[in-house]
Formats: structure tokens, sequence, C-alpha cells
């Protein structure tokens, strides 16, 4: 009668007909009668083939009731289809699904929201139910779409909108799971279904307040609270989506954030760009965090050219995402993490500079508001390569100090990562600056076995380079990089600060003794960090900081490197660092001569205590207590102050205020010291890295033209040679004097080894190498004459051979007198 026909013909209606029309009451408010429910159930389940009959049924009322607005009877039409689906799970539901779906399909179509929410519902609860078997031809592209366009629901009434929207939400969660549990799961991963969830669940996400206060794994919110807030709801659904997702179809859940934030401008600021990372990074599987990174360093490279903010904030999500990632597995993402920050490193000094060129004579505000902002992309760089460096494993991170080290440009040099036309030696210094600092960062922390694998040959050279600099910034970060790598027991903060420290062993330093590796190093390299500490404290920029990293170099080579023969050695030095300040041939500044003197003091104070003998121990005390009375500009603690006065020559000092050699060797040596070599004075070795810095190298070679026999000319033999005389030979020792020419020398030869073929430098070397031969074998055959007295002998000195007590022959020598 429901129905609208007579008895007779209701009758004659089909039974499952019968069945369906008898659960809905004369008046809807009385609600499904249960009693006719659990008939047509038992039906539905004795005859699962008359399910897709019942489905098609109850559609079609559903459908009419929707137009006719009888929203009551719609309500018992889904009710009745919720239970038939929990209660039949036969393969003939398929039939009956589609119904169902279209069902709701209609539901969500209307425009009453109460309908909406109800549709919703009832998708969830199909959502949840776990079918026998997949349906390969089922599709939900209508549902990703409608519950999209729900979750952006405007409606005017602010409860009804919260109420869509969370439907909206609820609804792709039950997309998603019904999906990624089904055979047919990758086809919710397509983009066109991506693009639409994923900036869904973002414009809902953004709500969340106090974002940047969450540290740490974001926490899951309670069910309470999911129910009731769509930001909560859509951060849950969000990860829930993420967790799911695979190898194949990472990225097409990633890349609609970057679309979202962009579309948004939501990269400055960017706490929720990084709030929305930080749940990607701790939603998805630890194996596939390379591909989010990956795709950062992408978009990264994608808007290389947008504001200065912009690329700051993206470099910070790529921070924050490397610190997640670092813990976990990076993949083979680490070099190009390095690369392309490296890249951008470049290229925001270029947009710096390229800003101060273009805008010189335009108003300072903003250009100094420009370089600002790229000093804070700069900045951010240099924090997420340190960060990532420092937590990488030691195998990699070796790797990664070698790649850095291998970027860092020759100033007054052209590189093939650096084109100095642009940037010119202002870019230059401060690539140079800014990859120090980077490389400082990556070295923190760093604890080797031996100095030997934190120092390699191939990595100790290049770093040492730059202190032969006239820049002081960039030896304060040499000698700090050196610090990190060195130190193997954290005795560094200990050392902090240039003083006279009391009582050594009120430190607790900490040591081991030096291994056979250890001692192998210092056998081999030691003269070349001695160099560049001694190199160091020549230079006239030196403040403070200069003269506390070099005391600090000396005490950590005591700590973690000295040997008997490494004591010896660091003595020496220290009396030649005193001997710069006294005898200056350097023309070093009164400030600069005490504060050597002072560094002096302070490391002998030190050394003494550490190795504890008591004769050395005393004439360290004796010399900085007559210094504490007579010349405090001598020690730390005077002339690092801000008003010293300073003497105005040293060469009125009494003995007393320095360290002799000789009460040295006489203390040591009753000890069981070695002291023979303390009476050799220290001179630092000569090495090829002097042409890579504005030094003279300390020994020239010099091309002598030798006529050997009366007529025998030598220019048929050794062309391009150059004839010295004594008053050119003179010429050349005079260093002030080719200061210029040798600047100018040194830079050719550095662009020639940059620029020319590697096949022209290995035949020129080898030429230069056959000639050098040539003229020690002529020198070698002079023809043998009478010498002039029978006991007459004299030394022949060439370039670095020297051949002694060799007959003295008649040469002939072109007004060239040979000692």
């Amino acid at each position: 009668l429901s129905a609208g026909v007579c008895c007779c013909c209701a009758a004659l209606r089909p039974r499952y007909k019968r069945l369906v029309d008898n659960i809905f009451p004369e008046d809807p408010k009385d609600g499904l009668v249960k009693a006719d429910m659990e008939k047509l159930t038992f039906y539905a389940v004795s005859a699962p083939e008359k399910l897709d009959r019942i489905g098609s049924y109850l559609a079609e009322r559903l459908s009419r009731d929707v137009v006719r607005h009888r929203y009551g009877y719609v309500l018992i039409a889904m009710e009745a289809l919720d239970q038939l689906l929990m209660a039949c799970h036969s393969q003939s539901i398929k039939p009956f699904v589609e119904s169902f779906l279209h069902m709701v399909a209609k539901l969500l179509e209307s425009g009453e929201p109460k309908l909406q929410v109800l549709g919703t519902n009832s998708f969830v609860k199909f959502a949840n139910i776990e079918e026998d078997t997949p349906s390969y031809h089922r599709r939900y592209d209508f549902f990703v779409s409608r519950f999209s366009a729900m979750c952006h629901s405007c409606d005017h009434d602010p409860e009804i909108q919260t109420e869509i929207r969370i439907a909206g939400i609820r609804g792709i969660q039950g997309v998603v799971r019904k999906t990624v549990n089904d055979e047919l799961r990758a086809t919710i991963w397509e983009p066109q279904h991506m693009d639409k969830i994923v900036p869904s669940l973002l414009f809902n996400m953004q709500k969340i307040e106090d974002i940047d206060s969450r540290i740490g794994p974001p926490s899951s919110p309670t069910g309470g609270e999911k129910e009731e807030n769509p930001a909560l709801l859509a951060e849950n659904c969000f990860r829930e989506l993420l967790g799911r997702a695979t190898y194949g179809n990472m990225n097409n859940a990633v890349r609609p954030v970057f679309a979202h934030l962009d579309h948004h401008r939501l990269w400055d600021p960017n706490e929720f760009a990084v709030s929305c990372f930080k749940i990607i990074m701790y939603s998805i599987q630890a194996q596939y965090s390379h591909h989010v990174i990956q795709e950062i360093l992408g978009h990264l490279d994608v808007r290389k050219r947008d504001s200065p903010r912009v690329r700051a904030g993206i470099i910070q999500v790529l921070l924050e995402a490397v610190a997640i990632a670092a813990k976990g597995s990076i993949g083979p993402t680490v070099l190009e993490v390095f690369n392309t920050l490296l890249k951008h490193l470049r290229i925001s000094v270029d947009f710096e500079l390229g800003d101060r060129r273009s805008s010189a004579g335009s108003t300072t505000f903003s250009t100094s508001s420009k370089e600002s902002d790229e000093r804070i992309v700069q900045n951010a760089i240099i924090q997420t390569i340190g960060f990532f460096g420092s937590n990488l494993p030691d195998y990699q991170r070796s790797e990664i100090m070698m790649f850095i080290m291998g970027k860092v440009p020759v100033l007054g040099t052209t590189s093939q990562s650096l084109d100095t036309s642009h940037l010119g030696d202002l870019g230059t210094r401060r690539i140079q600056i800014m990859l120090l600092r980077s490389l400082l960062m990556v070295t923190s922390g760093y604890k080797a076995t031996t100095i030997t694998n934190a120092l390699p040959p191939p990595f100790l050279d290049p770093l040492l380079s730059p202190s032969l600099m006239e820049d002081s910034e960039l030896r304060q970060l040499v000698l700090e990089i050196l610090h990190n790598l060195i130190d193997r027991h954290d005795n560094r903060a200990k050392l902090r600060g240039i003083r006279i420290i009391p009582d050594v062993s009120d430190l607790k330093i900490k040591r081991d003794k030096i291994s056979r590796q250890d001692v192998s190093f210092m056998k081999k390299h030691g003269q070349q960090l001695y160099r560049h500490i001694y190199l160091g404290c020549k230079e006239e920029d030196n403040v403070q900081k200069n003269y506390e990293l070099l005391f600090t170099s000396l005490a950590l080579t005591t700590i973690e490197l000295a040997n008997e023969e490494v004591v010896i050695d660091l003595i020496r030095l220290a009396i030649a660092l005193q001997d710069i300040a006294i005898i200056n041939e350097d023309n070093l500044p009164m400030f600069n001569r005490c504060g050597v003197m002072a560094l002096v003091a302070a490391y002998l104070n030190f050394l003494s205590q550490m190795i504890a003998v008591p004769a050395f121990c005393q004439h360290v005390s004796k010399v900085i207590e007559t210094r504490s009375l007579e010349a405090s500009y001598f020690l730390p603690e005077t002339i690092f102050k801000d008003k010293c006065n300073l003497p105005k020559s040293l060469e009125k000092h009494e003995k007393n205020l320095f360290f002799l050699t000789n009460k040295i060797a006489e203390s040591l040596g009753g000890s069981g010291y070695s002291v023979e070599r303390l009476s050799v004075p220290y001179v630092p070795q000569v090495t090829d890295e002097d042409r890579l810095s504005r030094r003279k190298s300390i020994v020239d070679t010099v091309s002598l033209q030798v006529d050997i026999l009366p007529g025998n000319n030598t220019e048929s033999k050794v062309d391009n040679t150059e004839e010295i005389t004594f008053e050119a030979l003179k010429k050349a020792i005079d260093n002030n004097g080719l200061e210029e020419q040798e600047k100018e020398k040194r830079r050719l030869v550095i662009e020639k080894f940059q620029k020319a073929p590697f096949e022209e430098i290995a035949a020129q070397c080898e030429t230069k190498a056959n000639l050098l031969h040539d003229r020690l074998a002529q020198i070698l055959e002079l023809t043998i004459r009478p010498p002039p007295s029978p006991s007459g002998t004299m030394t022949i000195t060439a370039g670095h051979a020297h051949y002694q007590s060799v007959p003295v022959y008649e040469m002939k020598f072109p007004d060239l007198c040979v000692y």
C-alpha cells in the first residue's frame, strides 16, 4: 500500500519488492521496521542472486524520494542498504554495490547538507568492509572529485560549513582506505586524483594553530578531536595517505604539496610548509625519505630565480626534512644534496653581487635589503649543509669533506665551477668563507680513529692552502676546521681563549697514548702543520682570535699527536716564533710582535706542564714571572686588553724576558730528551702550495748558464736559458724588488695549469725535468784540470741537490763568483 497499489496487485509483485516495501513505515518518523528488515536480510543472505535486484529497487525508491524531498524515507533506505552491506559478503554482492554507490552519488549531488553527510557516512561504512574478491571495473573518480569539493565548502553558516568539510575529509579517507586495499589501488595514486586529494587536505590543515610549537613527530589527534576539528581530521587523513604510499607512487603524493604551497604563497613565511614536510617525513616509510629530499631539491631548482625569502623558505624546509631523514635512510641523494646546495650558494652570491653592481648609485636601503635577504639564503644553505653532513656516517662524511674542499675556489684564479668574471675577487672570497663555514659544520663532532683518516693528504693540502691567504677570517676558519679533526677527546672547550694556565691538571685533559699511525702521520706531515702555524703568526692582519686559534692548534697537537720527537719540534717552532717577534724581518706592527710573544709564553707554559719536566717548568715560570713585572705586554692577559700600552721597540729588552734555547736544552737533556736538534733553528719547509698564495717562495729556483770549457757553447743544447750575473743574482734575491713580478708570475702559472690541456702540461714538465738532469750532468762531468792546491775543494749547489767536497775544477763562470 505504501507503494500506492491495491492489495491484489501487491500480492502479485515479486517477493523481494514486497520485502523491501515492508521495511518502510507509513510515517517515516517511526523509522525502519526492524522485523521486516530482518526478513529482508534473511532473504538476501539465503538468495544472494537477488541482491542486485534488491539494490536496484532500493535505488529506484531512494531516487524518487530524493526528488520529492521525502528525506525521512531516504534515511530509511540508506539504513537498510547499510545493514544489507554488513550482512552480505558473497560474490553476488558486486552488482548490489554498484546500486549502493549509485545511491550514495545521488545523495552527494544533492544540495542538502544532511543528505551529503548521510551519503558520506554510508560510503565510510562501505569503505571499512573487506570484500572477498577485487573489483576490476569499479572506479571512484566521482567520489574523489565530490569529496574534494566538499572539503572546500564555503557555506555561509559556519556550523554547516564545518560539517560538510568534515564529511568531505572522511569521504577522502574512506576512498583511500578502500582503494589501497583493492587490487586496483594504483588508480588512486594517479596525478589527477592526487592533485585533488592532497590540496583539499592541506587547505583544511592550514587552520591548525601553534604550528611552530610542535617539536618532534606530530602527535596523532584523539577520536573526539578528529570528529570536531576539520584541521586535525585532515592531518590524520594526510598521514594515513602518506603512510600507505609505496616506492612507485611516493612522488605523486608529494608533488601536489609544492603546487599548493606555491599557489597560496606559503614559502614566506614558511611555518606551514615546515609543518607539512615534518608530517610527510614522519609519515612515510623511512626507506623512501630520499624521494622527498629529491623532490625538494628539484623544486628549489625550479624556483631558483624567485625572491630570496622564497628560496630561503624552501631551503629551511629541506633542512627540516634532512634533519629527520638523517636518522634513517638517506639513499643515493647525499652528493646530489650537497652539489645542489653548493650550486645555489654560488647563485645567491651572484645575485647579491649583481644587485650591488646594478644598484650602484641608487638608494642604499634597497641594496642593503637585497643583500640581507641573500645572506638569509646563504646562511640557510650553510646550516643545511652542515647539519646534513654532521649526521652522516664517518665514511660518508669523509667523502663530503673532500667534495666540499674540492669546491673551494682559489682567489685570483678561474675555476670550473665558478665564473670569476661575474663574481670577481669579492665574490670568490664570499664563496671561500661560506664553503669553509659549511665544512666547519660538517667536521663538527667528527671522531676519526686515526689522524690519517681525519686528514688524508688529498684533503690536508687543499685545507691548509687558505691559511696562507691574506684574509684573517679564512685563516680562522681553516684553524677551526683543523681543530674539529684533530681534537678526538673534546679538549678544545677547555683550551678556549689564550691565557697563562696556572695549573694544567685542573683542566682534566683527556688523552690516549700516541698510536703508531699517528706517529707515522707526524713524520710525514708534521712539518706541514708546523709551517702553517709559523706562517700564520707572521700575518699583519692577525687579531686576538687568530692568536687564540693558533694557541689551540699548538695545544691540541701536543695533546693528540706529540711524542718526544714532536715535543722537540714544537719547542723549536716556539723559539722560531719568538725570533719572529724579536728580529722582525717582516716589519710586523708592535701589536703583532707582542701577540706572538704572548702566544709563545702561553704555549710553552702549557707544554712544560704537559711533559712535566721540573727544570723546564721552572725556566718557563721564571720568564713569565719576570715578564709580569717588567714587560706585561708579552703576556696574553695584558696584550689582548682593549687598552694596552705597547713598547716602542724590543731591542733593549733583557734576555731574562725571553725563553732561551740553551736553558731549555739543559733542562730537557737532564730528563732523557734528545736535545741535539734544539740547536738547529726551525726553518719552514718549502712546498708547492706557495704558488697558490700571495707569499713569495722561500727558495726560488734560479737557472744558471755555465760555460764549462772555452769555446764550448751550451746554448745549442739548452734553450730558453738565462745568463745570470752577480748583479742579476743579487737582484733576484731582493724580494721587495720583484714581489709584484712574482705575483704576476704565480698568477700566470696557476692560470696555465687550470686552462692548458693535460698533455701539454705533462710534456712541459718532462722537458724541464730533462733540462735539469742535463745541467746537473754537465756540472758533474766537468773536464778535470790540475787543482790549484792538493787540498783544494769546494761545494757545488744546484737547485735542491748538494754535492760536497768536489775537487775544484777549472771552470768559466762569466761575471759570476761562486762561493
